[in-house]
Formats: structure tokens, C-alpha cells, sequence
């Protein structure tokens, strides 16, 4: 979904939330897609946790979409994600080089045709959208709050970024170190650990992508072509010891 002007200016004029209040609708769709595989995975097969995952999250996402801000920014949003496809694609090298040496030359037991084809559309569809969210739409423009609060030497800084300010006060593509830095270390925690070091650099090449083209949408871009183009490779080469 892609926003005008005119909507971009009238969700930053509307959804001045604190922070607290923005927590559940960005944070829901990303614990929920992990509750759901963690709790109900030995119980449901494979293909009945990805056709949950990817209903309930959806209905999340429309439920929670008002209160998001735009996925476009200032820059060209075909610019976005015409410049989002070769970073997905640049993605999906740093993520199987990172990640290969960790997981074994040992083939993973391949998934079913049906299993495949719901976690591809889960992974492409679904998981860029909330996961690019929470992570740079929401933690990384948290900690920048955060920081700042913190150097102009309020008492409690956590506190007034928390329940004080709101994201979507935060210039599309503002950035520190800290920021980005805390942003990836949460999405890396987010994998497996030996997944750790691809996902650290995997979220430093996000919120690049965030900082230079100043949206969402060449990260959401991005996400999902790597996540596609990482599951086209593990099944054409059988590696599904890096999916």
C-alpha cells in the first residue's frame, strides 16, 4: 500500500499517540506471529501454524493500520522500491555467506510442497510488513526518542519518551548510532542464535535503507525480496538448513 502526500500528512496530523498507546498495534502482529509458532508448533502441523500466522497477523495489520504511520516518505516511493530490490537481493548474499558457516554442510530435512509454499507467502507477505514496523518504524524512532531525552538531561527519560512523545513526531529517516545499533540487536534477538550474526547485519542494512531513502517501503521492499529470494534458493539448491 502505497500513500499520498496528502495521507501521509493527515496520519503524522492525526496519530500523535504517545508511544504507550502506538506499543500494542505496532508490537501485536510480531508477538503474535511468534506466539503462534512457538505455542501451537508441536500441536498443529506446519501448514496449519502458517495459514493461522498469516490470518490473524493480516488481521492485525488491518486492525492496527490507522494507527501506523505512512510507509511512504519525502523521497519517490517508486524510487523506494525500485532501490529496494536490489537490497533484498544484496540481503539474501549477506544473510546465506553470514549464515552458512553456522548451520553445517548436513541438508536440513526439506519441507512439503504445501508447508513451502505457505511460509514463502507468510515470509513475502506477510512478515516484511510488521516486522519492518516494529523494528525500524517503531524501535529504532523509539531510541532516538529515548537518546535525546536522555542528553537534554530530563529525570526520567524512558518514562517521557514512553508516555510523552510519539514516534510519529520523528523525521522520516532520522537516525544515531544507538538507534540503529539497538534496533538491530532486538531484530537480531528475534532469531534463532545461530542466526545471530546474519540478522545483526541484516538489520544494519535495513535501517540503512531507512536512513537513505527516508520510508519504510524500500525496507519492506527489501525485506520481502530477500525473504523470497532466500526461499527460492534453499529449495532450488536444498538448503533448507538456512531457512
Amino acid at each position: 500500500m502505497i500513500s499520498t502526500k496528502n495521507d501521509r500528512e493527515n496520519k503524522r496530523s492525526d496519530n500523535t499517540k504517545c508511544n504507550k498507546a502506538l506499543l500494542l498495534p505496532y508490537a501485536a502482529p510480531y508477538f503474535v506471529y511468534v506466539g503462534i509458532g512457538s505455542l501451537l508448533a508441536g500441536f498443529l502441523s506446519v501448514e496449519t501454524v502458517y495459514i493461522l500466522r498469516i490470518a490473524v497477523v493480516s488481521a492485525l495489520l488491518a486492525w492496527a493500520w490507522r494507527q501506523y504511520d505512512a510507509l511512504t516518505g519525502p523521497k519517490n516511493p517508486f524510487v523506494s522500491v525500485l532501490i529496494g530490490i536490489p537490497a533484498g537481493i544484496l540481503g539474501t548474499f549477506l544473510w546465506v555467506l553470514l549464515l552458512e558457516p553456522f548451520v553445517g554442510a548436513e541438508a536440513a530435512q526439506p519441507w512439503s510442497e504445501a508447508g513451502f509454499y505457505l511460509r514463502l507467502a507468510s515470509a513475502g507477505l506477510v512478515v516484511p510488513v510488521f516486522e519492518e514496523l516494529f523494528m525500524r518504524g517503531y524501535i529504532l524512532r523509539f531510541t532516538l526518542q529515548w537518546e535525546l531525552a536522555r542528553k537534554s538531561g530530563g529525570k526520567s527519560p524512558f518514562d517521557e519518551t514512553l508516555y510523552q512523545k510519539s514516534i510519529h513526531e520523528i523525521p522520516p529517516g532520522s537516525w544515531s548510532w544507538a538507534a540503529v545499533m539497538g534496533s538491530s540487536v532486538i531484530f537480531m534477538l528475534g532469531h534463532g542464535t545461530v542466526e545471530w550474526l546474519a540478522a545483526f547485519v541484516y538489520g544494519l542494512l535495513m535501517a540503512s535503507l531507512w536512513i537513505v531513502r527516508k520510508d519504510l517501503l524500500a525496507c519492506v521492499t527489501a525485506h520481502a525480496v530477500t525473504n523470497i529470494s532466500l526461499a527460492i534458493f534453499v529449495k532450488t539448491y536444498g538448503k533448507w538448513q538456512l531457512w
